[in-house]
C-alpha cells in the first residue's frame, strides 16, 4: 500500500491536492502527517524526500514527489485516470492544472489556506481580483465545452479539481462574492466527502497558527508558495 506524506490539514493546500484525488479515485493508502514549522519539522521530511517538501509518494521503492507528478504516477500505477479520458478536455485539464501550479500568486499570498478561520469580505487589491476573475473564467470555460456530465470542471473529478480545491477554499474562507456558476463549483468541491473527512480533521489539530492573517511562507516554510 502507499503512503502519502503530509503537512497539517488545515494549512498545507499542496498536501490536499493529491490527498483529495486520490480519496476520489478509490485508492487506499497510509498516510504520515507531518506538523509545519517545529524544530525538527525540516528533518523529519528528508527522511521521505531529498527535496525536503511535501506532499510526497511513497510506493515501494518508488518515491515522487510534488503533487502534479504523484497525481500523475497515482493515475497510471493504480489503474485511475487521473485526467478526462477525451483528449481535448485533457489537454485543457493538464494546462489549467500547471496554471494553477504555476499562477495565482496574488491571491495565493494574500488569503493562505487555513480551514479553522472565517474572514469578512473586503478589498484585497486589483491583482487578487485579476487572480479571482481569471479563476471564474477557467470555471466557465471549461464547464461549458466539457462540464455537462457533472459538476465539475471537465463533468467527472479529475487532477484538475483536485490543483483548484485549495483555492475554493480559499474563496470561501475569505468570503469573496462569486458568479453562480463558479459558487456552485466552490460548493461541489467543498461538498465532497472525502473534502469533508479532510476538513473535519484539519478542525482536531491542535498545530494553530495564532494570527489572523498570515503569509503562506509563515505557514508553509519549507514549501514554497501555494
Amino acid at each position: 500500500m502507499p503512503t502519502l506524506v503530509i503537512a497539517n490539514k488545515c494549512y498545507s493546500s499542496w498536501s490536499l491536492r493529491p490527498w483529495l484525488l486520490m480519496k476520489q479515485l478509490g485508492i487506499a493508502f497510509d498516510e504520515i502527517l507531518i506538523p509545519l514549522d517545529l524544530p525538527d519539522t525540516k528533518e523529519k521530511v528528508l527522511k521521505h524526500s531529498p527535496a525536503g517538501k511535501v506532499p510526497i509518494l511513497v510506493d515501494g521503492d518508488v518515491t515522487v514527489w510534488e503533487s502534479i507528478a504523484i497525481m500523475e504516477y497515482v493515475g497510471e500505477a493504480f489503474g485511475s485516470p487521473a485526467w478526462p479520458e477525451d483528449r481535448k478536455a485533457r489537454a485543457m485539464a493538464r494546462a489549467v492544472a500547471a496554471e494553477m501550479h504555476a499562477g495565482f500568486q496574488a491571491l495565493r499570498g494574500a488569503c493562505p489556506m487555513n480551514l479553522g478561520r472565517k474572514f469578512a469580505a473586503r478589498d484585497r487589491g486589483e491583482a487578487v481580483a485579476r487572480d479571482v476573475a481569471r479563476f471564474s473564467e477557467i470555471v466557465r470555460q471549461a464547464r461549458e465545452r466539457f462540464g455537462a456530465d457533472g459538476p465539475f470542471l471537465f463533468g467527472a473529478f479529475s487532477a484538475a479539481d483536485a490543483m483548484y480545491a485549495p483555492l475554493a477554499t480559499r474563496l470561501d474562507t475569505y468570503s469573496f462574492a462569486l458568479d453562480a456558476q463558479t459558487r456552485a463549483y466552490v460548493d461541489a468541491i467543498l461538498s465532497l466527502p472525502a473534502f469533508q473527512e479532510w476538513r473535519a480533521a484539519a478542525l482536531k489539530e491542535s498545530w494553530i497558527v495564532d494570527a489572523d492573517e498570515v503569509d503562506e511562507d509563515a505557514i508553509e516554510n519549507f514549501r514554497k508558495a501555494a
